[in-house]
């Protein structure tokens, strides 16, 4: 109790708090606001069909399934935000800007924001096209369903101004979090929205309980696999691997330097939460275009997860953007030019270019660990439901491992303004293990 009354005897540390909160409830707030001309009843009987609707309804915290002005959520700005990565590979002028520090990121992340605007009218105007076909609504939900009120070129106007200021809106909300408050913003906006879908999930597991549509083995069985991701996620999300580094002795004026023996913490997951999440907004794609193209529906069919090509595509998802934003966030070459011109080394390794490739070596090893950890933590649980048959409950890996990530990532930066304030931590020296892993690297 007294390391969380250090937060708020932090002023700068509480304030950043209380502005994360206040921002976070009014995106809970906007969840609810229903866009114009849509039956909210009938949009919550079409999001129990599951599939992608329900990923994407997780994702946006019930926003789709109130069809609010929030629907798109922040995918549109993670897809733009994909695109644009990619695109600094393989165009000039792009990996220029990425190289000119500050300046060149700010001109990226605008970019950005025009891409979010740019696939929140295609994606919006696709959602109100698959809404005004009823034959659509019909075969998603196995219901006649009348979704929309006074379809036409007006609601479909409507529709897509409406969420394309609700999804440019939230993207504001995400950057001001990351600016002004505590964690990553856009990662937090995904969290409340799976962390605000807990409640009905546990209400719609007791009542299948109680219909007796599931036995206690299969609630069983369910838990366990639960407390294991939540288990395997702690421990890989604060795993690293040390390499060695030694410093050598230089003589400046009267005082010696270096000389000390040091690690280089190469961490486990350096890609974090956001190779899922990159995966499953890609994924999305297929359904806004089977609405405007016909001949794509019998692939949208397979779409759905537990389906083996939904989760071959997933995994294969998965692996790319964990060796690709590991790429990204982490170059082996500045890590061995900094060694170098402080007169660092590792043992046995020549700095400069030999030591960059032994990095990179060594950090392609554990990226390939962690791809597969992810993949593993994403689609097992998944395919675990499918086969007991419950499919209500939408708590999958992917979720967990979101839920509990970004808890730790909040927690090490509310850690890291303590602990330069000269205050003791959430934990102990004496406390679990994941202190002393992190302390040790």
């Amino acid at each position: 109790m007294a390391a969380f009354a250090n937060v708020f005897k932090i002023q700068e540390l509480r304030r950043r708090l209380l502005f994360t909160v206040g921002m976070l409830a009014i995106y809970r707030i906007g969840i609810f606001v229903t866009t114009p001309g849509v039956n909210r009843e009938a949009m919550q009987e079409l999001m129990k069909s599951g599939g992608l609707f329900g990923m994407f309804n997780l994702f946006s915290g019930g926003a789709l399934e109130q069809f609010s002005i929030f629907a798109l959520g922040i995918m549109p700005y993670i897809s733009a935000s994909i695109i644009l990565q990619l695109l600094t590979v393989v165009v000039p002028s792009l990996e220029k800007l990425q190289k000119e520090g500050e300046a060149g990121r700010q001109k990226i992340n605008q970019y950005t924001r025009y891409g979010n605007i740019a696939l929140s009218i295609a994606q919006g105007y696709g959602i109100a096209r698959f809404l005004e076909n009823p034959e659509n609504a019909r075969k998603a939900a196995g219901v006649a369903l009348q979704i929309v009120n006074h379809p036409g070129l007006s609601f479909e106007v409507l529709t897509v101004l409406t969420l394309t200021a609700g999804s440019t809106f939230v993207m504001w909300l995400g950057e001001q979090i990351t600016e002004r408050g505590i964690g990553n913003g856009i990662s937090l906006l995904i969290f409340a929205g799976i962390v605000a879908r807990i409640p009905s999930a546990i209400a719609s597991t007791v009542a299948l309980y109680q219909n007796n549509q599931i036995d206690e083995f299969k609630l069983v069985i369910l838990g366990v696999v639960m407390l294991a991701v939540v288990a395997a996620v702690v421990f890989a999300e604060t795993g690293y691997r040390r390499v060695p580094v030694q410093y050598a002795k230089r003589v400046e004026g009267q005082k010696m330097y270096g000389g000390q023996s040091t690690h280089l913490p190469l961490k486990f997951n350096t890609s974090g939460v956001m190779p899922p999440i990159f995966a499953s907004s890609i994924l999305l794609f297929p359904t806004t275009l089977a609405s405007w193209f016909p001949i794509m529906g019998s692939f949208a069919q397979h779409m759905n997860r537990g389906d083996w090509m939904y989760n071959s595509l997933y995994v294969a998802g998965t692996i790319f953007f964990t060796f690709f934003y590991t790429a990204v966030t982490f170059n082996p070459v500045d890590v061995a030019d900094n060694m170098k011109k402080n007169g660092g080394y590792i043992p046995g390794i020549r700095p400069g270019k030999k030591t960059a490739e032994y990095i990179d070596r060594v950090l392609s090893r554990i990226t390939f660990g962690a791809a597969i950890y992810l993949s593993a933590v994403c689609v097992l649980p998944n395919l675990l439901q499918s086969q007991y048959g419950i499919t209500s409950f939408r708590f999958g890996g992917t979720a967990l491992l979101i839920v509990v990530g970004v808890a730790l990532d909040t927690v090490q930066q509310i850690e890291a303004h303590l602990i330069t304030r000269h205050y003791e931590g959430f934990i102990t020296r004496r406390g679990p293990r994941i202190r002393r892993r992190a302390e040790a690297a």
